[in-house]
């Protein structure tokens, strides 16, 4: 939590490559684990009609901001596998090796001028920009794949 810290904060969930699949903004001055229930209640599963599976997230990686026991007790109820670094017990190093994936996501999307200074006054419009960033970056991906 960045106390007193004017602003907003962006809220990027992205899948094992780093193709944001998720994304949200909230007050600078807010506690980083209060952006995770809606981050993964807003991830649409996808759904096989043939076979009758959904295919949802098997795993989630998270620094020790979001090692809260609420949270774990959630994600589990959800089926989803957690690895979050324990506060006081483990050290966030070894996350590093998944880390760098969702470091990279953020520098895309930093990377649009637009997202990386705030210029609007509407969290909406703000929100629009970064939709339209993610949007932008799995398209980049995607012609990158198929030519």
């Amino acid at each position: 939590m960045d106390r007193g810290k004017p602003g907003s904060k962006m809220h990027v969930l992205s899948d094992a490559n780093g193709l944001p699949l998720v994304v949200g903004v909230s007050a600078a001055n807010t506690h980083d684990s209060l952006g995770l229930k809606p981050m993964v209640a807003g991830l649409q599963t996808r759904h096989d009609p043939e076979n009758g599976w959904h295919y949802q997230p098997g795993k989630l990686h998270a620094d020790k901001a979001y090692d809260v026991p609420d949270l774990r007790k959630w994600l589990r109820g959800k089926h989803i596998g957690v690895r979050i670094a324990r506060k006081g017990i483990e050290s966030g190093e070894r996350l590093g090796r998944r880390r760098w994936v969702i470091e990279r996501t953020m520098s895309w999307l930093t990377g649009y001028r637009r997202l990386n200074h705030r210029y609007e006054r509407q969290p909406r419009n703000y929100l629009a920009f970064l939709g339209l960033a993610a949007t932008l970056c799995c398209y980049k991906r995607l012609t990158r794949l198929t030519t």
